[in-house]
């Protein structure tokens, strides 16, 4: 009995040993709880094959997911996977070709590859992401400015002969911001009120027209935002500098609100107007997501993010992403029609406040007038730079002894940028069409013209420009007949004053002088009228002749465009000619 009491004895103690051991030796309950993490899914790595480039994309965070990879010159890409892989098929070449590859806020990376051979890294570089307000503007082999990139780019000579690059030495816009002639004359006073408001000028005293500095000769006003963005160091996120509005006493003597940007006596780079650096030195523009548009109180440089560079660093966007030098990165904005909203939207007049105008008159809009057509359906539409960036004439934008590659045509976007002083995009801007029936001893005619080829009203943009539409009726023997019904041409047009056809323009009143139109748009202004054709409108006009007893009429019409009101340009000393977009000849025969 003693020996089986001590054998239970042992055992006890044994079988709580073990338990405690057991306890102790078992995880927490919790721990026990959660199930062992899967490890991570990696993308086995295919077998090489034929016609067959795969690798992974990485920048040193690691693989990079989403990034576009191109065969360069070719349409074959494709986007990594969540692990940064990649696989590009039906490569056709049996030496080494180069693989590109982009993402957003890197250079573009590229590497050597040979198909169905092993798999390829290429590593993106992040760019840098600040904007150096003390950047000195680009400089290459001892050639500054645009000329510089001129000495590689062919599209240097379509930028110098467009408008961009002559936004700076613009004989109307100088002559308007400064009030003078383009001889340089300038009123020698202009009369004004109690208040200091000009009143309507002396005509029988010599008149070089309007000028802003004349209303505000210590203010630098808004124009240099967008006409020579280059002509000062000064922050473009600082609206209340770039938009002018302060007096130079007050920035004289107020550390908070810096001097104005003047557009006059430039030199240098900032003398370039639009040049090629700047547009290719924007990253991103800023626009209300409420409205698609800029803010009303940011006008052209406010509304955009610049990356200008420090030190050693350099950066250039661009249209492709398969461009294998450094310094490049794609910018799919590029060919968007936001990248041309801040300086083709712009209100005048009214009082300035935070992203705000309030009872500002919108003058410029031609990116708002876009916006808000059929032109801006992002399936069926057309962008600004289809029409006034066409490409297809040229299969090389570096030149090839610079070591530029042939490109499909396509993809090479012209920079001449045609506009209102192009007769060819002018003359394929709207359709016209005319009739002439006999009612009696009465000839009705009707004239329809239709925007139905421009994205945005025609015209656009500056109030001063119009279209005058011309109908002259005349019988045999070459003598015009009389007006029974229908429209007659304001005064304002000059030579055209009281013949039968219709205007169309933004007619605006200048509230200090009552005149209208005016061209003064920084004064206090009303819209007064706005007949342009938006677009994919029509209008129709009829007018009615008397016919002689016999013998046969002819009529003929004419869309005429002008520049500006005739007056001013006489006042100014433009010569801008007339241009005439459409045009037709009727005959109608009477019997006896």
């Amino acid at each position: 009995m003693r020996k089986h009491w001590l054998l239970n004895l042992i055992i006890a103690f044994a079988s709580v040993a073990w338990g405690i051991s057991a306890l102790f030796s078992q995880p927490p309950l919790l721990a026990a709880a959660t199930p062992t993490p899967a490890p991570a899914k990696v993308t086995p790595t295919p077998e090489p094959s034929p016609g067959t480039v795969f690798g992974v994309v990485r920048n040193e965070q690691g693989p990079v997911a989403g990034a576009r990879v191109r065969l360069q010159l070719a349409e074959t890409h494709t986007t990594t996977a969540a692990d940064g892989s990649f696989t590009l098929t039906g490569v056709t070449a049996t030496q080494p070709v180069t693989v590109t590859a982009w993402a957003s806020g890197h250079y573009n990376g590229w590497t050597q590859a040979i198909a169905g051979a092993a798999p390829v890294t290429i590593t993106l570089t992040a760019h840098y992401t600040s904007d150096n307000l003390d950047y000195d503007w680009y400089s290459f082999e001892g050639v500054e400015g645009s000329k510089a990139c001129g000495l590689c780019h062919t599209a240097n000579a379509e930028w110098e002969a467009d408008a961009h690059a002559q936004a700076a030495i613009n004989p109307r816009f100088l002559t308007m911001y400064m009030g003078t002639d383009i001889h340089g004359n300038k009123n020698s006073s202009l009369p004004k009120d109690n208040l200091g408001k000009p009143l309507p000028p002396d005509l029988s005293q010599p008149y070089y027209g309007p000028g802003f500095r004349l209303d505000y000769p210590d203010r630098a006003g808004n124009c240099a935002a967008c006409h020579t963005p280059a002509a000062s160091k000064l922050d473009p996120a600082n609206t209340c500098g770039w938009s002018g509005c302060h007096s130079s006493t007050t920035a004289a003597y107020s550390e908070q609100v810096p001097d104005g940007v003047s557009p006059l006596y430039l030199t240098g780079d900032a003398a370039e107007g639009i040049s090629c650096e700047f547009c290719h030195k924007i990253g991103e523009v800023f626009l209300v997501p409420e409205t698609g548009l800029p803010h009303p109180d940011k006008p052209g440089i406010s509304s955009v993010r610049l990356y200008r560079p420090a030190g050693e660093d350099q950066l250039f966007f661009g249209t492709f992403d398969d461009v294998s030098r450094p310094a490049d990165s794609y910018l799919p904005l590029l060919e968007e029609s936001a990248f041309c909203a801040p300086c083709h939207y712009g209100v005048f007049d009214g009082v300035a406040g935070d992203m705000t105008v309030a009872d500002g008159v919108v003058i410029y809009n031609s990116f708002g007038e876009w916006l808000a057509s059929p032109y801006s359906d992002p399936e069926t539409g057309q962008t600004c730079q289809d029409c006034h960036m066409p490409a297809g004439n040229s299969d090389y934008f570096v030149f090839a002894e610079k070591g530029g590659l042939p490109r499909d045509p396509q993809r090479i976007h012209s920079h001449r940028m045609p506009g209102a002083a192009d007769k060819t995009l002018l003359q394929n801007a709207v359709t016209m069409t005319a009739t002439a029936r006999l009612a009696g001893d009465q000839m009705q005619v009707e004239v329809s013209l239709t925007n139905d080829k421009t994205g945005h009203s025609v015209p656009t943009d500056s109030p001063l420009r119009h279209m005058i539409l011309v109908v002259q009726a005349s019988d045999a023997a070459n003598r015009e007949l009389p007006l029974q019904v229908g429209p007659q041409l304001p005064d304002w047009t000059g030579n055209y004053a009281g013949r039968p056809g219709q205007v169309y323009a933004q007619i605006l009143e200048d509230e200090w002088t009552g005149e209208s139109p005016t061209g003064a748009f920084w004064r206090p202004i009303r819209l007064i009228s706005d007949t342009r054709l938006k677009a994919m409108a029509t209008d129709v006009s009829r007018y009615s002749f008397t016919l002689p007893d016999n013998g046969s009429a002819k009529i003929e019409v004419r869309l005429i465009y002008r520049r500006a009101f005739q007056q001013l340009m006489q006042w100014k000393g433009w010569t801008d000619p007339d241009m005439v977009m459409e045009e037709a000849t009727l005959t109608v025969e009477r019997s006896e």
